[in-house]
């Protein structure tokens, strides 16, 4: 056990709690809902109702440092009640300024309008039907060779491909991608060489792409999704810079690919491990939806999501000072016992639990977050009408009395290193 008190263990570096955060957050929450933390000199907020205030709260609270973290320093040092200018003026020294992640207020909501034609209704379902195709192959070939490892070999080439039929990336550029995505350190990663700068790799590599791809259908339009993403307009009419469209392509290419590989590994772990839900499902694969939301609420894969105290404010009846950053726990306030009723237990049909804010909330809510559902529910409901069972593999994981499976040490990704199942044809 720890000797330290929980708001003395530093949440971006000690690898124990990155592996397994609860106890931490349990720790933490029993503190407090808003814990000053001593290292780094960060606000860590872990109850429901407060990390709802701050992620409403855009006024008061940037996302200037959401992509690198709470621990990360600010390029300046803060001064006064107010610091948007300082803020303004360091900008460009902040890593991955431009991404989408980290832009507030008018600069955000242009951002976020070209997505729209990516996520209507119509291509939605357009690529829902891509997605039920391609799950029944993935999960026919798994189910046939008898075993296969979920995160790597499974989930994350899965959801590569579903979000590159997204965006209409090309077939044959598809593995390209795959390769450099998987080479990548993970986010918040402290087992891998993995400085900030490093991050930035796989999305310059796809930008040469992207910026191909949009400038071809703007000199050639075509009736497919690129050139709907090529020649999107801001609400005032304006055609966006080239490099605007190619970042933010990069982004969503990039942005889900963990979290929802996460998902879908961590959703499986669920069904190994308790076979008289893994039945319930099979039977009933309506339930699966609600399955996922508690999955969700549960083991979500975003642990935590950050901000910056553009002026002096309040979260709840704690001051916070201008400059201060802030942890918003998201896996943390996902089992507040103020707000969920055993909190730290799967309910299977929970009230309710769809309030869970593993899709965070507000502006910044994850617009991705109809595709995440529907691609794991469909390959969920693929694996389940494909096996008679669905089991651990004993020779990586151990027997049920020794069994042992090991999670990222990240301080932003809640996920399994590896997953080896077994699987018993219906």
């Amino acid at each position: 056990m720890n000797a330290l008190s929980p708001e003395k263990r530093n949440f971006f570096t000690d690898i124990s709690i990155c592996r397994e955060p609860y106890q931490y957050f349990s720790d933490m929450l029993k503190i407090g809902p808003v814990v000053e933390m001593k290292s780094p000199d960060a606000l860590m907020v872990t109850g429901y109702d407060e990390c709802i205030e701050v992620l409403r709260n855009h006024k008061d609270f940037s996302s200037y440092n959401s992509s690198v973290g709470a621990g990360y320093p600010l390029p300046f040092t803060p001064e006064g009640d107010d610091i948007s200018e300082q803020m303004e003026a360091h900008k460009s020294e902040m890593p991955h300024g431009d991404l989408l992640v980290n832009q507030d207020g008018m600069r955000h909501s242009e951002l976020r309008s070209l997505m729209n034609p990516l996520f209507t209704p119509s291509r939605l379902k357009a690529n829902e039907a891509f997605i039920k195709e391609y799950a029944a192959e993935v999960v026919k070939q798994a189910v046939e060779k008898g075993h296969g490892e979920m995160v790597n070999e499974i989930s994350t080439p899965f959801v590569t491909m579903v979000v590159a039929d997204l965006l209409g990336v090309p077939t044959e550029d598809r593995a390209k991608f795959r390769a450099v995505i998987d080479s990548a350190p993970r986010p918040g990663s402290m087992t891998e060489n993995s400085n900030t700068e490093e991050f930035t790799g796989p999305l310059e590599y796809m930008a040469r792409f992207f910026a191909e791809y949009i400038i071809d259908r703007r000199n050639t339009p075509k009736d497919d999704v690129l050139t709907k993403l090529a020649t999107i307009t801001y609400p005032d009419g304006n055609l966006p810079e080239l490099k605007d469209l190619v970042t933010l392509a990069g982004t969503i290419f990039g942005a889900g690919q963990d979290t929802s590989a996460k998902l879908l590994s961590t959703s499986m772990r669920f069904l190994v491990e308790n076979q008289e839900l893994q039945s319930q499902l099979r039977s009933d694969p309506t339930l699966i939806p609600a399955f996922i939301e508690e999955v969700l609420r549960l083991e979500g894969p975003t642990k935590a999501t950050f901000r910056l105290a553009r002026r002096n404010t309040k979260i709840g009846d704690v001051e916070v000072p201008a400059g201060k950053r802030i942890v918003v726990a998201l896996a943390a306030a996902n089992r507040d016992p103020k707000r969920w009723e055993n909190p730290h237990d799967f309910q299977m049909g929970r009230k309710r639990a769809q309030e869970h804010l593993s899709f965070s909330r507000g502006a910044h809510a994850c617009a991705g977050a109809p595709l995440a559902r529907a691609e794991i529910r469909m390959i969920l409901e693929e694996f389940l009408a494909q096996t008679l069972r669905i089991e651990y593999s004993a020779e990586h994981h151990g027997l049920e009395s020794e069994r042992q499976v090991e999670y990222d040490a990240s301080f932003f990704i809640r996920g399994l290193s590896s997953l080896h199942v077994n699987f018993i044809p219906a």
